[in-house]
């Protein structure tokens, strides 16, 4: 199946992108990752990528569409896929359409993960990350056993730059600008479906398995 994850930051969408390519053994692809990955090994996309990148430009429209449908081309995503991060724009997705149609295929699912603009804040100005090995916890939600001090390696436990309120609300109203024709143009199609992300891990998915279907063998 191939399925596109929506969702604000502080949604859960990493939580669940993990928990979803677990269940039904499908690539979860992410354009953050791609971009990494082209620009690591050099290749002829990566470098264009890098020379935007480098010159603090955003990557043309087309270029992430060429970076992403390639990769989207490659064996492992043959029976399905998850798409985090692409598209964010309509053309990007109406490219995207394209692209799938050109071998018989096309989006079955938009999973757009909804919660309220204050709990988003809550949660992100809340969390805190290890220095040494990334790890993540939340003041409220998921303290570690000693507090400031990971539990996995024993690094500091720091908040990110950009965890301060007055990033967060532009980071989410930023987001939602971007995002809403979006969900508009696959609501015309009839594959969005919202999912109430304030309902806790457990249930969030619960809700993404009735949508999905039980796991693949």
């Amino acid at each position: 199946m191939n399925v596109i994850l929506l969702g604000p930051p502080g949604a859960g969408k990493g939580t669940q992108a993990t928990t979803i390519v677990k269940e039904y053994h499908i690539p979860h692809i992410s354009t953050g990752d791609i971009f990494r990955e082209n620009i690591k090994n050099g290749t002829e996309l990566g470098k264009k990528a890098q020379e935007y990148m480098n010159k603090g430009e955003l990557v043309p429209d087309d270029l992430v569409i060429e970076i992403a449908t390639d990769r989207l081309a490659r064996e492992d995503c043959r029976k399905g896929f998850l798409l985090d991060g692409f598209p964010r724009t309509v053309h990007q997705a109406e490219e995207l359409d394209r692209f799938l149609e050109s071998s018989g295929k096309g989006v079955d699912h938009v999973l757009n993960i909804s919660v309220a603009k204050e709990e988003l804040i809550r949660r992100l100005i809340g969390r805190r990350v290890c220095k040494s090995c990334g790890a993540t916890y939340h003041i409220e939600t998921m303290k570690p056993k000693v507090d400031g001090i990971c539990d996995v390696c024993g690094g500091e436990l720091v908040q990110r730059a950009d965890d301060n309120r007055e990033t967060v609300e532009n980071r989410i109203d930023v987001y939602e600008q971007q995002t809403m024709p979006l969900i508009d143009y696959y609501e015309k199609a009839g594959v969005l479906v919202h999912i109430d992300g304030s309902l806790g891990l457990e249930n969030v998915f619960a809700g993404i398995r009735e949508v999905l279907g039980e796991k693949s063998v």
